[in-house]
């Protein structure tokens, strides 16, 4: 790993631009936050099946792999605030689609749109974010965005339970939500980053080139998506009402959002942030084994999900901080989109994976196919920490 140099770790901090890509990514988590139960419960309203329900949700993770590796080759043509723009009018757009378009079947390409357009915006947010931050302050820098980021997906939640699903108001509102996040991208559109080489190679050798954060953020999407979407049956199965699981996953949002500027903090100091990629991996593994065993006292369960939801987090913070301090220019950008691909992996992966594993063992499943993923990771991440030390 290079080290930071002296000269770098002074630089100011580029306000307008961080506030162009917190703007970008708050958009985004709102979206989302608002779109997914939002469609869900009128799909459900509509008679379609839970099968297709999730198939037709399953299209996010589809379009996030699909946009992947367009995004940096578009914005490498019309420039990275030009195409953030054009993302938020399409995103925009297609929000209001859903409310104009009844037909289930075209909500399919509807999503494909809709979450490629958040997808272009998540990319390159990222990668502005990283290139706008100081080297020595990139962690702190990256969990004040990650915390957004999350607060973001609270706030759709919040909306979504004000605004119902009745009628045009919700999808009106996420709609224009998506818009105001393009004053901030045009106000800083002259300070947005340059992508005026191609990267080497396609984006996904950058999985290989940084392995540990690849692994880190197919977890992360994977026991995100997974263990939240599945948590409700968990809870349901252990003896929880349907307000009680809420909560719980509320608790365990939280700790998503109050870990991750400590965290991003130590990461500053760390020289090789693997070993506190491992480590996260390590707690997060210990706090999916201890989860059939704390059900009993809901006030113990709510503080290993706090901890738990932090650990979880923490895999995307510390790996994002990571890619910043290895690549630069049209490299950080390619490496961005393998960043989200391999997230994007995980959230289709994640699901099915413990769905399954609830199938064959009951409740338990969900807690033993989580740490299945942790379990993969911790030993991924101590071999390369053993067999690939950091260069002097």
């Amino acid at each position: 790993m290079t080290d930071m140099r002296p000269a770098e770790a002074h630089q100011d901090i580029h306000w307008p631009s961080l506030v162009a890509a917190i703007a970008a990514i708050s958009a985004v988590g709102i979206a989302i936050g608002l779109g997914l139960p939002l469609l869900t419960v009128l799909l459900e309203k509509r008679g379609i099946p839970a099968t297709l329900t999730g198939l037709n949700t399953a299209m996010a993770g589809i379009a996030a792999m699909i946009a992947a590796p367009i995004t940096t080759r578009v914005a490498h043509s019309m420039g990275v605030a030009n195409t953030m723009l054009w993302a938020v009018v399409i995103a925009a757009i297609s929000a209001l689609g859903f409310y104009y378009i009844e037909n289930f079947w075209a909500w399919f390409p509807l999503r494909i749109i809709f979450h490629g357009a958040i997808t272009a915006l998540f990319i390159l947010s990222e990668f502005w974010i990283n290139v706008a931050a100081p080297p020595a302050k990139r962690g702190l820098v990256l969990g004040v965005y990650a915390t957004v980021l999350s607060i973001g997906f609270a706030l759709g939640n919040v909306i979504f339970s004000l605004v119902g699903s009745a009628g045009f108001l919700p999808f009106g509102v996420g709609s224009a939500i998506i818009l105001l996040a393009a004053i901030p991208i045009f106000w800083a559109r002259h300070e947005s980053p340059d992508l005026d080489e191609k990267p080497m190679g396609h984006f996904l050798r950058y999985l290989l080139l940084v392995p540990t954060a690849s692994f880190a953020v197919f977890v992360f999407g994977a026991v995100e998506a997974g263990g939240m979407a599945m948590f409700p049956i968990f809870a349901s199965h252990e003896g929880f009402s349907e307000s009680h699981a809420g909560f719980l996953l509320s608790v365990m949002a939280i700790g998503n959002v109050i870990f991750q500027i400590p965290v991003g903090i130590l990461s500053d100091r760390l020289r090789d942030r693997r070993k506190l990629l491992t480590t996260i991996g390590i707690v997060g593994l210990c706090g999916s084994l201890l989860l059939p065993y704390v059900t009993y006292d809901w006030r113990v369960f709510s503080v290993l999900l706090l901890f738990f939801g932090g650990a979880i987090a923490g895999l995307y913070t510390v790996g994002l901080s990571h890619l910043g301090s290895r690549f630069r220019g049209a490299e950080l950008a390619a490496a961005n989109a393998a960043f989200i691909f391999s997230y994007a992996v995980g959230t289709v992966v994640g699901p099915q994976a413990i769905g399954i594993g609830m199938d064959l063992v009951g409740s338990d499943g969900y807690a033993w196919t989580i740490s299945v993923f942790f379990v993969a990771f911790v030993l991924f991440g101590l071999s390369r920490l053993i067999f690939h030390p950091p260069k002097a």
